[in-house]
């Protein structure tokens, strides 16, 4: 039974470094990137590299928000992400009606709207387009948002969450005289939390990191996004390694912020379960 014991012990301790290794690993080009944001290109460019910065600068950023319009990729990044915000809203409007309300025809609109996560976003990137254009939202803000207001992996998430919720809870409160705006904003909502926690944290990093759409849509710079304008530093300053890392250091950080600050919800929202 000792040995036995002794065997399990050893065994985690072998998992358990084995892991710190793998993480120390997969965590080390990230710390790379950010040390190196923080050098001149010529010390990143030294035949034997360090870690850290001999002298620690902020020219880098300094750069990319004074010279190359960073403030600007930011201010259009922030909007954006901000109006996906709206669209989690709606996809949470959606999830409930599909969840709580019987209607005509609601397990074939459900299926239509779940049969479009089979298509990829590539192939209605055109149809999108045409359809902007002819309305003339091409190059503005307002197409870049527009069309992933909604979607459809949202909607499923909250239906399914929605749908352990207890009916009588709801019908107890309909009896009390509360509206259904009432029911939604002070009771669907505040129980669905975790999974709120969860479509919050995937529209922030799919708003934060919107690359394809914005470089399709916008034609003028002024409507650039931070990933465009990280391409677009890689493109124009090749060979300005400090300059890229700077960048792609003030892209990563909010993310991994957001990302450990929330990352407790992820498994309770994933894991859908609720009152009954």
């Amino acid at each position: 039974m000792q040995s036995h014991k002794n065997a399990q012990m050893s065994f985690k301790l072998f998992i358990g470094i084995l892991l710190g290794v793998l993480g120390v690993m997969t965590f080390f080009p990230f710390l790379w990137m950010i040390f190196s944001s923080f050098k001149t290109n010529a010390e990143i460019n030294q035949i034997v590299p360090s870690l850290l910065p001999k002298e620690a600068t902020f020219d880098n950023f300094k750069e990319l928000f004074f010279r190359l319009n960073f403030g600007t990729y930011l201010k259009n990044t922030l909007i954006i992400t901000a109006c996906s915000f709206l669209g989690l809203l709606l996809n949470a409007m959606a999830g409930y009606g599909f969840a709580k309300f019987d209607f005509k025809g609601k397990n074939w609109l459900f299926m239509m709207v779940l049969a479009t996560m089979m298509i990829p976003g590539q192939v209605t990137m055109i149809p999108v387009y045409l359809l902007l254009n002819s309305v003339g939202l091409t190059n503005t803000l307002i197409g870049i948002v527009l069309p992933g207001l909604a979607g459809a992996f949202g909607i499923f998430l909250f239906r399914q969450f929605m749908n352990t919720i207890s009916n009588e809870m709801l019908e107890a409160a309909r009896l009390d005289g509360a509206s259904e705006w009432y029911i939604f904003f002070k009771i669907i909502l505040p129980v669905s939390r975790p999974i709120l926690a969860v479509q919050g944290i995937l529209t922030f990093i799919g708003g934060w990191n919107s690359f394809l759409w914005p470089l399709i849509i916008a034609n003028d710079e002024k409507y650039y996004t931070l990933s465009v304008g990280l391409q677009l530093l890689q493109g124009q300053h090749g060979t300005n390694y400090a300059l890229q890392m700077a960048g792609a250091t003030f892209m990563v950080i909010p993310i991994l912020i957001v990302f450990s600050i929330f990352q407790k919800y992820i498994l309770q929202g994933f894991n859908v379960s609720g009152i009954k």
